[in-house]
């Protein structure tokens, strides 16, 4: 099921691994430099979870992630007309503050694996989940303060405005698995400061490192924000449905951790015989205490009525929609050409990534 539904995408006509492979090769070393300054055994703990080593300190050919961030800044100082290096403490540091919330997100939320790896609680225990976490939180505001300059300066406020939201997001999350009903508002309005403000946030503090006015930073943020809304709704979709041996995490992993994502909450919403048993099974579970011994087959028919309740579809929908919002902010200021269809091209590989 795409989520675009344009047939000729950019990310067609437009290398999109290149950008993100570029994005990866800056930044990596400098984000290892980085993680050397950590006091051991953090330093290690921290190399474990970025997948530079295994769980015995072996070297590992880990890749860290998509880049997705990382390739966003870059793209970001060349919207300014600055050379993409000039992003890449911007990309750093971004990709810092986004490992510091995996780190306490998978300790909060109980997830024993990321990235087809035990996660970092899991194999060096919960405590050093959260020193490590911490550490890369005050690493990420040292890169970028160590520049020296007054577009630092403004690259550092932003990036703290959107660690601030990002925290705000997570609490919200870990909220709403307490209560029977979320609005669809209340759950576009977490997902906004929790997955929407650190990639507008990655794709805007390389302009600004570049020289951007703050009406040029402030409408990339636009983009990034509804890109991240975007990116946020298929990560929804995946968490219900997703393929395990692409996701790296459990079948029906959301709602084994009774989330209330998009498309729960759009199921919830909807009218319908579908909804309403859906409503009565999660009020329910919220209340069983043989939850966590669940079978395969429970949680799949819970997905079930989410999909026969319309959750599925509006969710792809939305996705559709803050893609379009998204690629309309570029058209609003100055870029090259180029770095414009490079961005585009970003935006359409985010929404329509496997499932």
């Amino acid at each position: 099921m795409p989520t675009v539904p344009s047939a000729e995408s950019a990310a067609d006509t437009v290398d999109v691994t290149s950008l993100l492979e570029r994005g990866r090769t800056l930044a990596t070393p400098v984000l290892r430099s980085a993680v050397d300054r950590l006091a051991p055994p953090m330093d290690t703990v921290a190399a474990y979870h970025f997948g530079w080593i295994d769980a015995e300190g072996n070297p590992a050919d880990g890749d860290g992630g998509k880049a997705v961030r990382p390739a966003l800044a870059l793209l970001s100082a060349e919207a300014a007309g600055a050379a993409p290096e000039v992003g890449v403490p911007g990309a750093v540091a971004v990709e810092l503050v986004h490992n510091f919330s995996l780190l306490h997100d998978d300790l909060m939320d109980g997830d024993e694996q990321r990235r087809h790896r035990d996660t970092v609680w899991k194999v060096h225990g919960p405590a050093q989940a959260i020193l490590v976490g911490d550490a890369l939180f005050a690493l990420a505001n040292e890169i970028l303060l160590e520049i020296g300059t007054v577009e630092a300066g403004r690259a550092t406020r932003r990036l703290t405005a959107a660690s601030r939201a990002l925290i705000d997001g997570q609490a919200q999350d870990i909220s709403y698995e307490h209560r029977e009903r979320v609005t669809v508002e209340e759950c576009l309005e977490m997902e906004g400061n929790k997955t929407g403000a650190l990639l507008a946030c990655a794709v805007s503090i390389g302009a600004v490192l570049g020289g951007a006015d703050d009406r040029t930073a402030d409408v990339l943020e636009k983009y990034g924000y509804h890109l991240g809304l975007a990116f946020q709704a298929v990560d929804d979709l995946l968490g219900i449905w997703g393929d395990p041996e692409s996701t790296g995490k459990q079948t029906w992993s959301d709602l084994r951790q009774r989330k209330k994502s998009l498309p729960v909450v759009a199921a919830l919403a909807a009218d319908g015989p579908a909804s309403e048993q859906l409503g009565e099974l999660l009020a329910a579970d919220a209340k069983s205490s043989d939850f966590d011994s669940f079978s395969e087959e429970e949680f799949a028919a819970r997905a079930a009525l989410i999909e026969k309740a319309g959750g599925r579809e509006w969710t792809a929908e939305e996705a559709r929609r803050q893609h379009t919002i998204a690629i309309q902010a570029l058209d609003t200021i100055e870029m090259p050409e180029r770095v414009r269809q490079q961005l585009v091209a970003l935006a359409d590989f985010v929404v329509v990534r496997k499932r």
